[in-house]
This record gives structure tokens, sequence and C-alpha cells, in this order.
């Protein structure tokens, strides 16, 4: 018998308001715990993915039974500890006016700082050794995107927020833009009351959806979603979606914007998710004149790294595409007409292409 199993009943009752006291501590706005039954999230997966509505994310298909049995990903594990932690780096309004702005980008708000994935582990793996320091050695393993976790229906159950119709994870009394992780532990916790829905009958995140990705209530095809065509796609964008996009350069905000739950959402005091080199509101062609070691050097520690440099003008090229008629957009584009890259070089044509039915349209009236 090892030391864990000696903690009594009242003693992990303590340990547990101990670790959601620490968890604000250490900068996160809640924690919650759940035990391990996914077994209805199981099922759900399973019926979305044989919609092939995961697109070319084959990873959610891969390690078999793992994303929803924690004891099968990291065998042991009892309990699992999920934290949020709220990352909305500027007042909600400031995002809306930017959206289909006609020379400006816009960036999903939660990769205009640094990389959460760094700051949560960080701080996940500060309160994994604050939980050492008072019960001993104990089994644990800290993730943040970094495995195969069901982070969404395991914060539901740790009464952190319920998945809304867009299925994001929603808090009554903080809306939606925060970031999860969890810790999946051997400690026999007691666990939380799961969140009950309260988006009722609104559907407004399904009808402000630019490209209809959410086909119905907690139903979303990523093969539509602004997200998955700006960040997941490797290839050419279908050119169904391109106008749609607008001037979303990396990621889609507008079902969180317009959600009413975010009413109460605040802006974030965290300093790491402070927007850096001016991404919050820069120049469609500022961004697209960026030279590659000038975009490694300004998205140096930022998520956006993950997409590569030919992604970024691919989707800049897009957004130019959808951007107002001017000489600087017109010259920025042929700047780039023939880059050698047949990825960029496509989006480019279909972006010179738009203008100039736009200028044809103009003459004709």
């Amino acid at each position: 018998m090892n030391q864990i199993s000696k903690i009594r009943k009242p003693d992990l009752q303590d340990l547990a308001a101990h670790i959601k006291e620490w968890a604000r501590e250490l900068g996160f706005q809640q924690a919650g715990i759940s035990d391990i039954d996914l077994h209805q999230a199981e099922k759900r997966l399973a019926q979305w993915l044989a919609r092939q509505f995961h697109g070319e994310m084959h990873y959610m298909r891969q390690h078999g039974l793992k994303r929803s049995r924690p004891a099968e990903l990291v065998p042991g594990t009892l309990r699992v500890i999920s934290v949020r932690m709220d990352y909305l780096p500027e007042e909600q309004a400031r995002s809306a006016e930017l959206l289909d702005h006609p020379s400006k980008a816009y960036i999903s708000r939660y990769a205009l700082g640094r990389d959460y994935h760094k700051v949560l582990r960080g701080r996940l793996k500060a309160l994994a050794r604050k939980i050492t320091d008072d019960t001993g050695a104990y089994g644990y393993r800290v993730l943040v995107d970094s495995a195969p976790v069901l982070e969404k229906p395991l914060a539901e159950k740790a009464g952190l927020g319920w998945i809304g119709k867009h299925t994001n994870l929603i808090n009554k009394d903080a809306g939606s833009w925060f970031f999860l992780g969890e810790l999946y532990t051997d400690l026999p916790l007691p666990v939380d009351r799961p969140a009950e829905s309260h988006c009722g009958s609104c559907r407004a995140c399904l009808d402000v959806c630019p490209t209809g990705a959410i086909v119905g209530p907690y139903e979303l095809d990523a093969r539509r979603c602004i997200s998955y065509l700006t960040i997941e796609l490797k290839g050419a964008i279908p050119v169904e979606f391109r106008k749609l996009i607008g001037n979303r350069i990396y990621g889609c905000d507008d079902c969180q914007i317009f959600c009413p739950w975010n009413k109460f959402a605040k802006p974030t005091g965290e300093s790491d998710f402070a927007p850096r080199h001016g991404l919050s509101s820069s120049d469609l062609t500022d961004l697209f004149r960026w030279s590659e070691e000038t975009w490694l050097a300004r998205t140096e520690g930022s998520a956006i790294r993950r997409i590569g440099y030919q992604r970024w003008l691919r989707n800049i090229a897009v957004a130019l595409g959808n951007a107002e008629s001017t000489p600087t957009v017109i010259d920025a584009l042929n700047a780039r007409s023939d880059t050698g890259d047949e990825l960029v070089d496509e989006h480019v044509h279909w972006a010179i292409q738009q203008h100039k039915l736009v200028e044809s349209r103009a003459e004709n009236n």
C-alpha cells in the first residue's frame, strides 16, 4: 500500500479545496475535479468522426480509445483536475470592429500573445509540485493539447462550464475566452458537480458563422470552419470558402464574439497574452511584406508558428483578395505574384483576379 491510499477522506476534501486555491494563486481563474467516465463523449466523438467532420485532422482518429479513456492514456488515472485561464487581451468590442475590416488583418485573439501551451504547462507543473509538497509522491501527468484528451467534456464534468452549441466551453460568469489544461492524477479526490447548459433557444453562433461550419446545435463540421481552413488545412483553401473568410488570416472568433454569454468576459490580466508586434490591428499589406526571416523573428514563442510561412502567405493572400481595392493592395499582391511556390502563387493569382472583377464591374457601371 502506497502513501496515497492512506489519505483519509476528510483529508482528500481538504486537499481538493487547497488545489483550487493553489490554482487561483498560480493565475488560473478556476479549477475543478472530475472522474474519468467519458462514455457519452466517446459516442459523440465516434459519430463526429464517422461523418468525416475532422477533415485532415487525422490525429483525431489516432490512439484508439485513449482520447476518451484517460486511464488508457495514463495508467492509474482516477481523476482529472481541469483548469481554465482567461486570455481575452482587449475589450471584446475592439475585436468585433476588426471583423471584415477593409485593410486590417484579423488574428484569433488566443494567438496574439505568447503560446498558451507554454504558459499553462508551466503553471500546471507548479500546481503539481504544490500537491507533491502537501501529499508526498503521487502519480500525475500535465496535459495542455499535448496528448489525446477530450478536454472540453472533462472540463464540463469538472464544473468549469458547459459545451455550447458552437462546441466551445462556456462559463456563465466568464464567457468562453479561456484556455483549458489538465492534470491527470491517481489521487482519489472528490469530484465536482458537472455544469448545466444555459444555451437555451439561442442560435447566435449558428447564425453568425461565416462559412456555416456549425451545421446544427453542438455539431461542428471542421472542414468548413475558418480556424481549420487557415490553421489545420495544409493545401489550397477551397475556392467556395475564400470570399467568406474575409480578413481572418489565422483562426476565427465570430462564434465567441457574438455569443451573449461573453458579455461577462473580462480582459485578461496575464501579461503573456498581451498582443505582440502590433498583431491585434495590423495592415494586411504590412504583414504580407514580411520576409520569412522577419516572420520567424516576430512569431517566436507564438502559436502562429505552427502554420509555417507558406500558409501564412496563403492566408493573407486570400484576405487581400477580399480587401478594399487600393493601389497599395494591388502592388502588394503583384509583388508576390510569382514566388515559385505553387500554393502561395495560386492564392495570390486568385486574389488579383478578385480585384480585376471589382474593376470590371466598376467600368461597366
